[in-house]
Parts: C-alpha cells; sequence; structure tokens
C-alpha cells in the first residue's frame, strides 16, 4: 500500500502528500483549529464543518477545537497550513464569512437566515419542515429542524427572497451555482412543485446554474414540470442503498422503496440527460459494502451520478453519536464508484450545480480525477507514529 505521505529518513520533514487521500483521511477523523475557518453549525447540509481549499480543492471536514484527530490546522505567516506530528502537510485557504450575510431583506429577514454559501455554492432548504421530522418516519441522520428550532433560518423561503439572496451571492461572493432543497411534503408532489418554482426564480433572477432536490414523486408526470421551469440538474436521495439499513436508518424513504428511486431516476435522466441527475450515498451506517457498490454501478448504467458521502454526524440528530466510518472504508467504495462514473463519462463537470458538482463533501472526486489524467489510484496506508 502507498502511505498517505512520504518521509525523508534523514530529516523525518514531509517530501510530499497525496491531496486526495488527506481529504479522505480528515473527513473520517475530522481536524482540529487553531486558527480562524468559516463553519456551518448544525441543520441540514455540511453542518459542523469546516470549509476549506486545501492546495485548491474545496473541501468541508469536521472541524474540533480538540478531540482526538493527529491534524491541526495551523496560522502561518502567508496563510494557514495542515499539520501532523509537526510535519506541514499541505497549504490551506479558508473561506470567510460571505458578504451578503450582512444584509437583510425589505422585512428584516437576515440573508443568511434564507441561504447560506458553503464555499461557492449557495444553498437553501426552501421548506425548513418535513412530515417525517418528529414521529417515527424521522430519518435518523438528518437535521433539518434542528437550525429551525435554534432559530438560525425561517421555515419557508420565498421565491422572491431566494432570487434576491441569489443575486447577492453571485455579485459579492462569487457564487456559482444554487443547491435548493425541501423537506418532504404529504402532497403527491413530496414538494417538488415549490422547490422548482423557488428554483425558477433564482436562476431567473441571477443566471446561477440551479440544482433542486426533492423525494421521488407519486407520479412521475411531476418530473415533466420540474424540467419545464428550467432548472439544471436535479437530486433524488436514496441515501442507502441497503434495504435493512434503509428501513432502519430512514423508514419513509424504505416504504417508498429502492425500485421506486431508480424509476424515479431514469425518468430524471430522460429529461436532463446523464450526469445532471444524482443520489447521496451515505457510508457508514452499517451497510453491506458489496451490494453498495454494486448498485451504485447500476445507478451510473443509467446516467445517475451516485455522490457517495461519510457519515456526517450532525449535533441534535438521531444519530449524532455514531462514528464516521474509516478513510479505508470509504476509500474502498470511492475507488470502485470513481471507475464506473469514468468509465460512464459522467464526473463533477457534468453536474452542472449541485452537490456532484461542488464535490466537497465527498473524497470521490480526488480518485476519479486521477484516473481520468491516467494516474494510478494511491491506496490509504501506513502513517508515520505520533512523534515520529
Amino acid at each position: 500500500m502507498t502511505a498517505l505521505y512520504s518521509e525523508s529518513s534523514s530529516t523525518g520533514r514531509s517530501t510530499g502528500v497525496d491531496v486526495s487521500s488527506l481529504i479522505i483521511d480528515l473527513q473520517s477523523v475530522g481536524l482540529r483549529v487553531e486558527a480562524p475557518v468559516e463553519s456551518r453549525r448544525g441543520g441540514a447540509g455540511p453542518s459542523d464543518s469546516g470549509m476549506l481549499w486545501i492546495e485548491g480543492v474545496p473541501v468541508t471536514v469536521p472541524t474540533q477545537t480538540d478531540g482526538p484527530s493527529p491534524y491541526v490546522l495551523k496560522a502561518e505567516d502567508d496563510g494557514q497550513g495542515i499539520y501532523r506530528d509537526g510535519v506541514k502537510l499541505a497549504s490551506v485557504a479558508t473561506s470567510h464569512r460571505p458578504r451578503f450575510y450582512d444584509m437583510t431583506t425589505a422585512d428584516g429577514v437576515p440573508y443568511w437566515k434564507i441561504a447560506l454559501l458553503h464555499l461557492d455554492s449557495l444553498a437553501s432548504t426552501v421548506l425548513q419542515t418535513c412530515n417525517y421530522w418528529g414521529n417515527s418516519d424521522q430519518c435518523r441522520f438528518c437535521g433539518i429542524g434542528v437550525s429551525l428550532d435554534s432559530g438560525r433560518t425561517i421555515a419557508k423561503k420565498t421565491p422572491a427572497q431566494l432570487a434576491e439572496v441569489a443575486v447577492a451571492a453571485r455579485d459579492l461572493d462569487g457564487a456559482v451555482d444554487a443547491t435548493l432543497t425541501t423537506g418532504s411534503t404529504r402532497a403527491p408532489d413530496r414538494g417538488a412543485y415549490y422547490v422548482a418554482e423557488c428554483g425558477q426564480a433564482v436562476k431567473e433572477a441571477s443566471g446561477l446554474p440551479v440544482e433542486v432536490q426533492f423525494e421521488p414523486p407519486h407520479d412521475l408526470a411531476v418530473l415533466d414540470r420540474v424540467h419545464g421551469s428550467g432548472v439544471d440538474a436535479v437530486g433524488i436521495h436514496v441515501e442507502s442503498f441497503d434495504p435493512k439499513v434503509l428501513a432502519h436508518v430512514a423508514p419513509g424513504k424504505f416504504r417508498t422503496g429502492i425500485e421506486t428511486y431508480f424509476r424515479t431516476w431514469e425518468r430524471a435522466v430522460e429529461l436532463w440527460g446523464p450526469g445532471r441527475v444524482s443520489t447521496y450515498v451515505i457510508l457508514g451506517m452499517g451497510e453491506d459494502p458489496d451490494l453498495t457498490i454494486a448498485a451504485c454501478k447500476r445507478a451510473v448504467e443509467i446516467g445517475v451520478y451516485p455522490f457517495v458521502v461519510p457519515l456526517r454526524p450532525v449535533a441534535g440528530s438521531l444519530m449524532e453519536e455514531v462514528a464516521p466510518p474509516t478513510a479505508e472504508y470509504t476509500e474502498r467504495v470511492y475507488r470502485k464508484v470513481a471507475g464506473y462514473l469514468e468509465e460512464r463519462g459522467i464526473g463533477a463537470d457534468t453536474a452542472v450545480a449541485g452537490c456532484a458538482r461542488c464535490q466537497a463533501c465527498s473524497g470521490i472526486n480526488g480518485l476519479q480525477n486521477q484516473l481520468s489524467e491516467g494516474k494510478p489510484l494511491l491506496q490509504i496506508g501506513s502513517r508515520p507514529a505520533a512523534g515520529s
């Protein structure tokens, strides 16, 4: 196995780092911070994470001021760096508080309660309520109600509010796309019509590419209307391909049925095209990895991008105490799925907008880039012991 980084036998100093492996490891064990970093607290999305560019690669990683992580973010004279055992592994640029956060709507709602900037992607949950939340159907990994309960957002964002914020985020902070999601509703469209209406308003006002995310509607004809709104991509998230895991962590999605997701994706790909339909696949919830890899392959074959991510435990969720999966485990799955994506010719560049375009919450894109450049996929391996 190839090590995460090598050391000079004479100096004990780092002679090089594989950035993809470093990112995969950081997203497993986290990063201690001794320097200021913009982060997202609680709720849906990349919660309780620092937002960084590691050697130019956008990344979200769990951050902590103390804890077991061997990695630490330190301030330097000309920036910041990630260190392990006193050895600098990578240079880092951190994001700063977006300027549009200091603005408010005419009726006094702070812009940051309407949408947040995740590195260079504007993101919002347009309906911060979900028919699964607070009952036996609550998704165990989800924190959609946490932000609302803490007063960090509002329950319903209007298309006009989102359009106004999107223009400001584009002009003041360089947002390059918008990702709009929603809690599931009891209506037959599952909230798809409203999030599409919001997406249309954002796209028309700002010109930004937009992805909207929703559950499979009862009638696939809903997808035609969503497509007619002009949004660029859709995310329809199964979360886990293992039915036993899905039944435990997301009972409502389990009742929808994995085959329903596949039927919905097939129609969505017909409308939006290969690579513009995506699904989250969360690792570390007890799933069968071989079953997961096989289902990801099936999704890729029909043109769906399986955005594979490690579990990011959300404070206030039902899985807040569950540890993320190991880097070795996620890397094994990434390696296989990256190969399928490369063979199919879909990736972050074909996604256009949304999580699969941004890639900051996963390490899979780095491995796919290695494949596309004809480089061998390096494996995560042994690392120097502390103090070496």
